[in-house]
């Protein structure tokens, strides 16, 4: 076992090192969320990763992304990563794939059987594609839900997809995912407080953008944490609290959504 992985042990113990060195897994999207929740994969002894992302550094991105430095703006957010899992872990066995996720690049990429997908996209229609082609083939998926205009990482929660609630970003993933055919079975980091309205502001819709919440430094990352912590517990066989969502919820979010829709 590699002596940086000794802490580790002391906790996992060998087989458990064991297992995650043999694991493959797949991280598509590496900004405020994606970028930690690789880094944290990486760290953890995880001896084979993809990781997904066509996009730039932008200098909006430093105030939450791990790869954005006021060095590198305009420099490939996957290159950057890759370069930092290597200088981490050498013997790392690391795909880099630099493009935005088309359906067929999607299919492509989910050929292979990975042992986890970790869905860190925050545009709506490659997050549908992604998660309804890793869910028809069947693969373990744990998935972000949105992290803008929330500033309290203690009302993080996990739960399935369709048990998520007070999120509207969750609440269009679940619409639409539903049409697509996804149902019951795909894990969702997500968070309960409500989100600060005011901080949204609209935007040119670039990268299926039309419009983005104020975001700050640490609450993407923990978002990125919760994701990575799924990840390993479910590899090592360790407990995961699922959060049912509350009856009286159900109602009032159906209500709250079906206004919001008819605006």
């Amino acid at each position: 076992m590699p002596a940086w992985l000794s802490r580790s042990e002391l906790l996992v113990g060998k087989e458990g090192i064991d297992q995650l060195q043999n694991a493959h897994v797949l991280v598509v999207g590496l900004g405020g969320v994606g970028s930690f929740a690789a880094e944290y994969i990486c760290r953890s002894g995880v001896g084979e990763m993809t990781i997904v992302d066509g996009d730039v550094v932008d200098p909006t991105n430093r105030n939450r992304q791990l790869p954005a430095l006021a060095t590198n703006h305009g420099v490939s957010k996957a290159d950057i990563m890759a370069e930092r899992l290597m200088a981490i872990n050498p013997e790392l066995k690391l795909h880099v794939v630099k493009e935005f996720l088309t359906p067929d690049k999607c299919k492509e990429i989910l050929e292979t059987k990975f042992d986890y997908v970790m869905d860190c996209i925050d545009s709506v229609t490659p997050k549908l594609t992604l998660l309804s082609t890793a869910y028809e083939k069947g693969q373990r998926i744990v998935s972000s839900m949105g992290a803008g205009g929330k500033i309290d990482p203690t009302k993080l929660r996990i739960t399935d997809l369709f048990d998520t609630y007070e999120c509207l970003f969750a609440h269009y993933i679940r619409k639409r995912g539903k049409k697509l055919g996804i149902a019951k079975g795909i894990k969702a980091v997500f968070s309960i407080e409500p989100v600060m309205k005011e901080s949204l502001i609209l935007t040119d819709g670039t990268n299926f953008k039309r419009s983005a919440y104020g975001t700050i430094s640490y609450l993407p990352a923990a978002f990125g944490g919760v994701c990575a912590s799924v990840v390993i517990r479910d590899l090592l066989g360790y407990p995961i609290e699922i959060t049912k969502r509350p009856a009286n919820i159900r109602r009032k979010t159906a209500l709250k959504s079906k206004s919001k829709d008819k605006e």
